[in-house]
């Protein structure tokens, strides 16, 4: 295992990941006006650690993880390190927490998912690009 988690590779996601590290905290750093918070997750071949910075969908301390990769017809790579290594690292603002990730069905994901697209509306659009169901996770 890596000591320090990796930045991805994509443009945007590193220079967002970045500024969080620089800044020690999440705040101020949104897409389309609306809030992140950082993840890092274990590589599920690599052991390594990953950042992944995505939207903030919170309740009650917990908060859900969106594998829509825009509507891409396949899952974000960190979805397979995630179902792999459930045990992940939130941090919201400055506060860093460790929790266990579980992917979520039925009327659970219905609830997290309305959740999701009230915290972030393009979700609801690049559920239609695609035809698999948009994975949601929780994380507490």
């Amino acid at each position: 295992m890596t000591e320090q988690p990796e930045l991805s590779p994509t443009d945007w996601v590193r220079t967002q990941t970045e500024k969080i590290l620089q800044t020690g905290t999440t705040d101020g750093v949104e897409v389309l006006d609306r809030p992140i918070v950082l993840f890092t997750t274990t590589g599920a071949k690599s052991g390594k650690k990953r950042y992944v910075p995505l939207m903030r969908v919170e309740e009650n301390g917990k908060y859900a993880m969106v594998a829509s990769k825009g509507g891409d017809p396949n899952h974000p790579s960190w979805y397979h390190n995630v179902k792999v290594h459930p045990q992940v690292t939130v941090q919201d603002g400055d506060k860093v927490t460790e929790g266990t990730a579980r992917e979520v069905e039925g009327d659970e994901r219905a609830h997290w998912w309305e959740l999701a697209v009230a915290a972030y509306p393009p979700y609801a659009e690049y559920q239609t690009k695609t035809d698999r169901q948009i994975p949601v996770f929780v994380v507490e």
